[in-house]
């Protein structure tokens, strides 16, 4: 296969490769500088999966990383070979079983996506578009160096 044909061609959107996208989205967006888009294309992309039977519900887990230090949990769903967490709706508190806590021994398989064919994928699948953001020129600050004894205060 000619590797330029390779970037080109985008991939289709099986259970297999959706699931591949979405951890990779995800795994990104735990550390990126805005991940509120990364993590609302991995909610939709679910959301749109399990729509169409590709994805299912499986419980409620208590979240790891609560906010405000208060109890809180999180929607199990169930991708093909990978498991993710969304947040719940009403409904789902009162349909879904309560699994407990989350287990720690239990992982996802690892996959060598990169994140751009992972969000073209997840964009073509879902229609969500990336808002454009304004790239500002930040000034440029000199490093202020203190003499030698000299205060910092």
């Amino acid at each position: 296969m000619d590797p330029d044909n390779r970037r080109t061609t985008p991939l289709e959107p099986t259970i297999e490769n959706l699931s591949q996208a979405i951890f990779t989205v995800n795994r990104h967006a735990k550390t990126a500088i805005n991940p509120k888009f990364l993590y609302n294309l991995k909610k939709q992309a679910l959301e749109k999966m399990i729509r169409e039977g590709k994805a299912s519900k499986t419980g409620l887990h208590f979240s790891r990383n609560p906010k405000f230090s208060q109890q809180q949990s999180d929607v199990l769903v169930k991708c093909g070979d990978y498991t993710f967490h969304i947040p719940p709706t009403k409904e789902d508190f009162e349909q879904l079983p309560h699994l407990g806590h989350l287990d720690q021994h239990s992982r996802n398989p690892k996959t060598r996506m990169s994140l751009s064919k992972a969000k073209q994928l997840l964009q073509d699948y879902t229609g969500l578009k990336e808002p454009r953001q304004e790239h500002q020129k930040r000034s440029q600050q000199k490093p202020v160096f203190k003499k030698l004894g000299d205060s910092f205060f």
